[in-house]
């Protein structure tokens, strides 16, 4: 972030206020830029990781603690290198060099001002893919309309409806609320999201990630109806299967285990039954495959 602001850290909703220069918050993440890798990736949803990959860089820390994390060793941990803005902007660069259908900056909400940095460097030497921000969905608005121009594609996790439960399973106050606003400004940013009818990738847009957890503990009807009456049903949504416990996960009974059949089958007839158009639904595992859109 900007060093005369390090001072009163303000990065995302926790406003911690500290010095990340001497002092960690919340998230425990640095004043510096810090990843633990970068490359083509091709397990996202096929309009997001195509032939050729989508070129993911996984930031080290987390503003959330979800007791399920799947990538505790960097999100807690804070497992990566530190990197300048110039350096972020370089592997941007490389990434396009090596064909990646878009930039896939995962986990960034506690670095906006310094990723919209290397941003701006990036774009001046010549990125021109979309870049795609992908995220929590607890993000700041403020920081959010900082970013408006330089993000294409924004790709936000709604976790849960209950702030009670984003509490015990994620320490995070206000999770509902905060994410609700941030993807509102996320929509009025760039719409629906928008695929290329050549090469079927996606562009511009938003689409919102639904992960199915165990005992239905994000009440996903609840976030489904809200996301149709905000945004309609042409809003894609992709419906996440993947859940396995894991990290702090044994301290939860209720969620020590991979969800079922029944209640993936369950978000799928409540997702079918607002009259969802567009987006994507996974088989079952650990590594599912992605299906085709549920559309009609």
């Amino acid at each position: 972030m900007d060093p005369e602001k390090a001072d009163r850290c303000n990065q995302c909703p926790r406003m911690c206020r500290i010095n990340r220069n001497t002092e960690r918050g919340f998230c425990k993440a640095p004043e510096q830029l810090k990843i633990n890798l970068y490359q083509l990736h091709f397990g996202e949803e096929p309009v997001i990781s195509g032939k050729n990959g989508s070129g993911t860089i996984f930031f080290s820390h987390c503003n959330m603690r979800c007791v399920y994390c799947q990538n505790y060793k960097v999100s807690n941990w804070g497992n990566g290198r530190m990197i300048t803005p110039e350096e972020l902007a370089e592997i941007m660069l490389e990434l396009q060099e090596k064909n990646a259908t878009n930039i896939n900056l995962v986990t960034p909400s506690h670095y906006p001002d310094l990723i919209k940095k290397a941003l701006i460097m990036a774009k001046d030497k010549g990125l021109n893919i979309p870049v795609i921000w992908n995220s929590n969905g607890y993000d700041s608005v403020e920081k959010l309309k900082e970013l408006e121009g330089l993000i294409d594609i924004y790709l936000p996790d709604f976790k849960y409806w209950s702030n009670n439960n984003s509490l015990t399973y994620s320490d995070t106050q206000n999770y509902p609320d905060i994410a609700k606003l941030a993807i509102k400004e996320m929509f009025r940013q760039v719409g629906h999201l928008k695929i290329d009818e050549d090469s079927q990738m996606a562009y511009r847009g938003l689409m919102i990630r639904l992960l199915v957890l165990p005992e239905n503990i994000n009440e996903i009807q609840f976030i489904l109806d809200w996301i149709y009456e905000e945004f309609g049903n042409s809003t894609y949504i992709s419906l996440m299967s993947q859940y396995y416990p894991t990290h702090r996960s044994t301290e939860f009974p209720e969620i020590n285990r991979a969800i079922n059949r029944e209640e993936y089958d369950y978000a799928v007839h409540i997702l079918e039954g607002l009259g969802f158009e567009n987006g994507f639904t996974q088989e079952l595992g650990i590594t599912p495959e992605w299906t085709p859109s549920f559309k009609e």
